[in-house]
């Protein structure tokens, strides 16, 4: 029982942690005006000093299964390679004025269909998938749409247009009584690059009807994050495999990945590339709690395993519960519950279910004996 205790432990941590990476990496994104690059290196900053330097400093001073091997190093970079253009696609959907309370729960339950499929490729066990299996998918596939339909809007916001000028007007109820703000700025630049103007911006993204090609944007970004951290899974357990069992070796090596593609390479562009925003406190801060999340979830489902959860279980629990500890965390810090809709929870829900459904029947391989036999 204890050893079960701690196992759900870890499972909370992970769905804690990830549930709550995409509001604090929104919340990095807007403190630095909308920039790209520059929430997206605080993210690597913050893997590199959890994925890296941690588990370094704990193999120096305590011995560890397994060894470092030339194919376990180059998978594990693979898996953080993914990982990060996983995190890269989350902040260009943000950018294309996506919101965490339709992306996040969109990348977490199309993620697990492409970890399927990559295990499936992987093990070679395409023939042996089921209707149960081919049923999750559907859910997800009607579940996805349903978020992206019932996603919800802005309806006590009101947007005006005038030449160049935009006037943004917000209506709250307050102990019976009704109170109205209203921003204005002499254009949209102003609007998105004025600090003072940061609370007008975020109501004016969530309630402008989003163009074709944003809608297109934020479509192929999730579809980025989805088949990246898809595939991260996969990945990093057949490095951890060609490390002889080790935990914290893959781990380091996906830090180190994080760090060149999250924090070397953004810093190369940004040389030579003026990217809009501005360095802030608060969207560093924000930012690098986004990547500490994200490292911390990471961390939470290998010592789920260690602790001896398997992924049958895990990963189901985490796929299910990260996009409502998301949905919550979004709606309690916007205050915007009352615009949800019963229609995008039944979604949401089913989404989630979809994603447990095939992570749970997923084609299995065969046992190490039989297939010695065959």
């Amino acid at each position: 029982m204890q050893g079960l205790g701690l196992i759900l432990a870890f499972i909370f941590l992970t769905i804690l942690s990830w549930g709550n990476y995409g509001p604090l990496m929104h919340a990095g994104q807007a403190g630095m005006l909308g920039a790209s690059l520059k929430p997206f290196i605080c993210v690597g900053i913050a893997y590199f000093l959890i994925a890296v330097l941690v588990p370094g400093a704990i193999l120096k001073v305590r011995k560890e299964t397994g060894r470092f091997t030339a194919a376990g190093v180059w998978w594990s970079l693979f898996a953080g390679a993914v990982g990060a253009l996983g995190a890269l696609g989350i902040i260009l959907a943000f950018k294309f004025r996506g919101s965490p309370v339709f992306v996040m729960p969109l990348v977490f339950g199309l993620a697990p269909v492409v970890n399927t499929f990559v295990t499936m490729f992987l093990n070679k066990t395409y023939d042996k998938a089921g209707p149960l299996f081919f049923g999750g998918l559907l859910m997800v596939a009607i579940g996805a749409a349903g978020v992206m339909y019932f996603k919800p809007s802005a309806k006590n916001v009101i947007i005006t247009e005038q030449n160049s000028a935009i006037t943004v007007t917000l209506t709250e109820s307050h102990d019976g009584g009704t109170a109205t703000q209203s921003w204005q700025a002499a254009s949209l630049q102003e609007l998105q690059t004025n600090p003072e103007l940061a609370t007008a911006y975020k109501w004016y993204q969530r309630k402008k009807p989003l163009s074709f090609s944003e809608m297109l944007m934020i479509i192929a970004a999730i579809a980025l994050t989805a088949l990246s951290w898809g595939s991260y899974g996969p990945t990093l357990h057949k490095g951890q495999a060609l490390m002889e069992g080790s935990r914290l070796r893959p781990f380091m090596c996906v830090g180190m990945a994080y760090f060149i593609i999250a924090v070397v390479l953004p810093l190369l562009i940004l040389s030579f590339w003026q990217e809009g925003g501005v360095w802030s406190g608060g969207g560093v801060v924000w930012s690098l709690g986004a990547g500490a999340a994200g490292a911390c979830g990471a961390m939470g489902i290998i010592m789920a395993f260690n602790s001896g959860g398997k992924p049958i279980f895990v990963m189901p629990f985490v796929f299910g519960g990260a996009p409502v500890m998301n949905t919550f965390v979004t709606v309690l810090t916007e205050g915007t519950f009352s615009q949800l809709q019963p229609e995008f929870f039944g979604a949401l829900l089913l989404v989630a279910a979809g994603a447990v459904t095939a992570l749970v029947f997923v084609p299995k391989g065969a046992p190490p004996q039989a297939a010695a036999a065959t």
